[in-house]
C-alpha cells in the first residue's frame, strides 16, 4: 500500500485535480485576445499558448477566446480521462476531432482546389515502387 501524502503537499493537490497542462493555438486572432491569454499561460511560439491551470480557468480562458476570436481559427488540447489523456476542442478550423472507437483523430479534410491538376490515389513514384516488389 502507498504512502499516504500530506494536504499541504504539491503532490496531494495535483492527484486531487488541481493543474492540469493545457495548449492552446490560435491562428489570425486579434492581439488583444493573444495579451488576454499571456496573463495565465506561456506564449512559446507566435499563437501557441502553453500552461497549467485549473479546470475552471481553462474553461474561462475557452470562452474568452470564443468570445474575441471573430474570423480567427483557435485549438484547445486539454486533459482528459480517455486512453491517450487529452481531448481536442476546435474553433473555425477546417480539421474536425472525430472519435472512432474511442481514439480522438483529426479529419483533415481534402484541400486540393477543384482544377488544381491533384488528382487523388497514389503519385506514380509510389506506383512504381509498388510494382517492383
Amino acid at each position: 500500500m502507498g504512502r499516504r501524502l500530506p494536504k499541504s503537499c504539491k503532490r496531494h493537490k495535483l492527484r486531487r485535480g488541481g493543474l492540469s497542462v493545457v495548449v492552446i493555438v490560435l491562428t489570425a486572432c486579434p492581439p488583444g485576445l493573444r495579451g488576454h491569454l499571456t496573463r495565465w499561460l506561456l506564449e512559446i511560439s507566435a499563437g501557441v499558448f502553453v500552461g497549467k491551470v485549473t479546470g475552471r480557468v481553462r474553461d474561462e480562458l475557452w470562452a474568452a477566446v470564443l468570445e474575441h476570436c471573430k474570423s480567427g481559427k483557435a485549438f484547445l488540447v486539454e486533459p482528459a480521462q480517455n486512453e491517450q489523456g487529452y481531448a481536442f476542442r476546435t474553433h473555425r478550423h477546417e480539421w474536425e476531432p472525430v472519435d472512432l472507437d474511442g481514439l480522438s483523430l483529426i479529419l483533415r479534410p481534402n484541400t486540393a482546389p477543384a482544377g488544381s491538376g491533384m488528382k487523388r490515389g497514389w503519385s506514380k513514384a509510389a506506383q512504381y515502387r509498388r510494382a517492383r516488389k
